[in-house]
């Protein structure tokens, strides 16, 4: 069994949860969109509904989030595409998440917009590609 201080990031980068997406569940503020989504990919895989909530702007967030009733995707990868701020207060970010439900491998491919408030980003809404 691995220390937590070991444990991978699943948002992909090298290193381990803790100094990567783990900084930012714990309440740092994220620098960019693409270090949000990226924590954010890792909040669905590992299950972190408060964080999602969390960090989805109020203006598009859903009442509620569901993350942990089955059948929920199994996340097994992640690759961003491109990632660009259009200014200091909006980015976006194109990624591929890869996941399998029920044992079938399913992708989301969506470019992400994010928003940036009170000195922290939040996710604001996509397109699916």
């Amino acid at each position: 069994m691995m220390s937590p201080r070991h444990v991978p990031c699943p948002c992909g980068l090298p290193g381990p949860l803790a100094d990567c997406c783990g900084r930012y569940h714990a309440g740092a503020a994220a620098p960019t969109p693409e270090a949000l989504m990226r924590s954010r990919y890792s909040a669905f895989a590992l299950g972190l509904g408060d964080y999602l909530q969390a960090t989805w702007h109020a203006s598009t967030r859903p009442a509620t989030l569901d993350v942990s009733t089955p059948p929920q995707p199994k996340w097994i990868g992640l690759k961003v595409v491109a990632s660009a701020l259009q200014d200091e207060t909006r980015g976006t970010v194109h990624f591929i998440a890869r996941c399998r439900v029920s044992g079938r491998a399913e992708r989301l491919e969506e470019t992400s917009r994010f928003v940036k408030e009170d000195g922290r980003w939040y996710y604001l809404d996509g397109d699916l590609a």
